[in-house]
């Protein structure tokens, strides 16, 4: 993880001369982290280009992918699934709080969308242990910054459970995610 964390660094700071976004540009997002699902934990990907409507506002398409094991609870025992991996489609919109006077921009954002939930597996139980899980509409709230092409945020995705033979599956997760943009042009001073 050490290393992950210092790679990233080393990205962010490569493209720090650039600066963040302007108006009318559109920007690429790449981003990698860690989640956290009840009980469980995970990786995650992500992708989103976006399109900048003003000059602290933007929307876009984010496509991320997490892979992690989580709890099943079924009768008040909770057991962990094996790794599997969840997509969610959602269209976002951030809004940043930054006069243009600095390269670091704070942000709130929020996307709706869909999440195609992976099947759940017990390798406990035999290799027939499966628990096909389907996608559910769901939304996702976020909060972090941006300083010049560096970003870090920590998201809640907002994923509605899923019931199968009285098991409850909770498929809402936390993330905390680092990355870096191209393209967008600059804050405006």
């Amino acid at each position: 993880m050490k290393k992950f964390l210092v790679a990233m660094v080393i990205i962010a700071g490569t493209f720090q001369m650039a600066q963040a976004q302007e108006e009318g540009k559109f920007r690429a997002g790449l981003d990698f982290g860690y989640t956290m699902p009840d009980g469980g934990g995970g990786l995650l990907f992500g992708i989103e280009p976006k399109y900048n409507v003003a000059d602290n506002m933007n929307v876009g398409i984010r496509f991320e992918s997490a892979i992690m094991a989580k709890n099943v609870t079924d009768s008040g025992v909770s057991l962990e699934a094996d790794l599997a991996a969840s997509s969610s489609y959602l269209g976002t919109f951030d809004y940043y709080f930054n006069n243009g006077s600095s390269s670091f921009a704070p942000f709130v954002g929020a996307g709706v969308g869909f999440s195609a939930l992976a099947n759940l597996s017990f390798e406990d139980f035999g290799p027939d242990a499966e628990a096909e899980v389907d996608g559910k509409f769901g939304g996702m709230i976020r909060t972090g910054f941006e300083w010049g092409k560096f970003r870090a945020a920590v998201n809640y995705n907002l994923i509605g459970k899923t019931e199968i033979d009285g098991a409850e599956i909770k498929n809402s997760y936390l993330g905390i995610s680092l990355g870096f943009y191209v393209g967008g042009g600059k804050w405006k001073k």
